[in-house]
């Protein structure tokens, strides 16, 4: 959707910065909405990824999407890391931040600056199989242990704490009696996170949810 038609609809463009360490399916599952019309009045302005060797960083420029590496090898400890990291995300001053499989931990001092302007997708139904080490495979690796028979995937808020934002969305995904973490990992993510990010994204663009007293509201 082009500018003039989302001025014409009242909306203007959400511009996000998409943070990924990985192959970046999330970010695909994205640019795939917006190609389909799932997705209206966002522009991605950049994708930044912790990871030298991410698959998301070709995703981003072969859709001639600047494509940002942020090491924390790069820097001399994690605190000048963590100020690094927040200038370049003050200079690009986007109005929402999407972490797709983001395995680094946001900075306390960028939480408070985008305050309510970021979200998470996590490969689980939080309160159960989140926070600190539950991350990645892990995830579906500890479910399976626990032997439990659904699972999912959560889109929230993210705030000073680990996975404790308001929950935006949730989509449960059924664990198969034969599943490897690999198997199960590769179903939450076609059944459940490919969903409900791109769904959550649209929602804050066309402003169809609003978080009032820490909690996740529909409606206009």
């Amino acid at each position: 959707m082009t500018n003039e038609a989302s001025e014409r609809r009242g909306f203007e463009m959400l511009k996000i910065v998409v943070c990924v360490s990985g192959g970046g399916t999330n970010l695909q599952a994205i640019m795939n909405a917006m190609d389909e019309g799932r997705i209206t009045n966002v522009e991605i302005m950049a994708v930044i990824s912790n990871n030298r060797g991410a698959k998301a960083l070709e995703r981003a420029a072969s859709r001639k999407i600047e494509a940002i590496l942020m090491s924390p090898r790069e820097y001399s400890d994690r605190e000048a890391y963590h100020e690094a990291f927040t200038a370049k995300m003050c200079a690009l001053d986007p109005d929402l931040i999407v972490l797709a499989g983001f395995l680094v931990r946001i900075p306390p001092q960028m939480v408070e600056i985008f305050g309510n302007r970021i979200i998470n997708i996590h490969p689980s139904l939080i309160p159960s199989f989140c926070g600190v080490g539950y991350y990645g495979l892990k995830v579906h690796e500890k479910v399976l242990e626990r032997g439990v028979k659904v699972t999912g995937a959560t889109v929230h808020f993210v705030n000073e704490g680990m996975d404790e934002g308001p929950i935006i969305s949730q989509k449960a995904v059924n664990v198969e009696e034969n599943d490897t973490p690999e198997l199960l990992q590769r179903r939450v993510m076609e059944e459940a996170e490919w969903i409900l990010l791109p769904q959550a994204i649209d929602d804050i663009a066309n402003k169809r949810i609003r978080l009032i007293d820490g909690k996740v509201l529909r409606g206009n």
